[in-house]
């Protein structure tokens, strides 16, 4: 089994090596073709089993980075090898991934392995010679596991909805297109389609660099059984979205955290307006459609869903806006190592003098770098708090056990919530 697995995997390293330098030699070249003529160019060179519409969303990824400021014009037929020779060189990947996929399911392994992929993105950046840049490649391969993954199972996505909201981006950004997508309406329902069986994954928002943590999905992170399996960071830009101008608008809708992150803008320019909170960003989008003198805090790809017009983009009030999405499953993600891990876990703590510095020595005496803590009432009596925290490591590697193993000695709660790679903003 070993030797088939190594076949492939080295198989699929010299394709790899191949595609990214083809990649880079496509964007220095203008063949003079529109996006529409590409994309239907590439689904008439696809021999299978990629579908076209995984094909066509790998060129999408390339062509929103655009061509190279030092492209030069050339002969249709010059582009068209390469683009056909790129078709088929990730057909052939994708065969390859498929048997290794068949050898590793038949001994129980996920379709997802959100490990795997995180070594596939930083192999891609290594082979990587530019021009293109490391976002654009791993956001062409997102699409190449996507469908990848698609040709082996048809994996459910549930993601707090409706669709065309950050989170319906969020998924997308982690999955890609080729999977299926479920629109979900509140935060527990996402964890009990899950739990459940309904869907295979889910999808939630867990904090916001302006405004702050989710605490719905805290809540229920300390309640399920599941357990995070990814993280995804999304750039948010906001959108005023309407059927009118600014002077005509009196009321603003949008989901809470939106309205905060655009607080100082809405102020300074529509100070008479009412700020109505609603249960999502999408929501208000539709209630705009429906009256000219209601206008939506949302994405540009909300407005773009609904068909209703951006009045304003970029209104919120810091440019380095930006929403953490967590990916919970029931699939335990396997240690990348070399700190490149993130755990979280929380804990409730003894009402006794020093709890709290009892709490931090475990990881400060190991060497173990806390990257966040948060506390929140535990609901269950006045003034008991637990204390949500991040750190840099894998719940397998031997002195997170060791933590771990002291904390609950002198805390009365500790629930480890998930491992996974730590990805950063810039590459996720």
């Amino acid at each position: 089994m070993q030797t088939q697995l190594q076949r492939n995997r080295d198989a699929i390293d010299a394709i790899d090596k191949q595609v990214v330098e083809l990649l880079n030699q496509r964007v220095l070249l203008d063949g003079g073709a529109s996006e529409e003529e590409v994309l239907a160019k590439i689904a008439r060179f696809n021999p299978g089993p990629l579908s076209d519409t995984t094909l066509q969303a790998i060129y999408r990824a390339l062509m929103i980075a655009g061509l190279d400021p030092s492209a030069q014009a050339t002969d249709p037929a010059i582009t068209d090898e390469i683009d056909q020779n790129i078709v088929n060189l990730l057909s052939r990947r994708v065969q390859h991934a498929a048997e290794i996929g068949q050898i590793k399911h038949a001994h129980g392994a996920d379709y997802y392995d959100p490990t795997r992929e995180a070594q596939v993105m930083a192999k891609i950046a290594s082979l990587n010679p530019g021009p293109i840049t490391n976002r654009t490649l791993q956001s062409v391969y997102r699409e190449v596991i996507s469908g990848s993954i698609a040709l082996e199972k048809n994996l459910v996505i549930a993601f707090l909805g409706p669709e065309a909201t950050y989170t319906h981006q969020a998924a997308i950004r982690n999955f890609g297109v080729s999977l299926e997508y479920r629109a979900i309406k509140s935060i527990p329902d996402v964890f009990a389609e899950v739990d459940a069986g309904r869907a295979d994954y889910g999808v939630i928002p867990i904090e916001n660099s302006t405004e702050g943590v989710v605490f719905h999905s805290m809540d229920m992170l300390v309640e399920s059984d599941l357990h995070i399996c990814s993280q995804v960071y999304l750039s948010i830009e906001h959108c005023l979205i309407s059927q009118s101008p600014l002077g005509e608008i009196k009321e603003v809708r949008s989901k809470d955290q939106a309205l905060g992150q655009c607080r100082e803008w809405l102020y300074k320019h529509l100070p008479h307006t009412d700020l109505i909170d609603v249960v999502s960003t999408a929501d208000a989008v539709l209630t705009a459609k429906e009256n000219p003198e209601i206008a939506a805090v949302a994405s540009e790809l909300s407005a773009q869903h609904y068909g209703v017009p951006v009045q304003v983009r970029g209104i919120q009030d810091r440019d380095d806006n930006v929403t953490r999405f967590l990916v919970i499953g029931k699939t335990r993600a396997k240690p990348l190592g070399e700190g490149r891990d993130k755990t979280s876990l929380v804990i409730s703590l003894r009402d006794e003098p020093g709890a709290l510095e009892q709490t931090l020595r475990p990881f400060g005496s190991r060497g173990i770098n806390l990257s966040k803590i948060e506390s929140r009432p535990s609901r269950k009596k006045a003034w008991d708090y637990l204390f949500f925290i991040d750190f840099i490591g894998h719940y397998e590697d031997a002195p997170v056990q060791a933590a771990l193993a002291e904390l609950e000695g002198h805390c009365s709660f500790v629930k480890w919530l998930g491992s996974y790679p730590n990805l950063s903003r810039d590459t996720d």
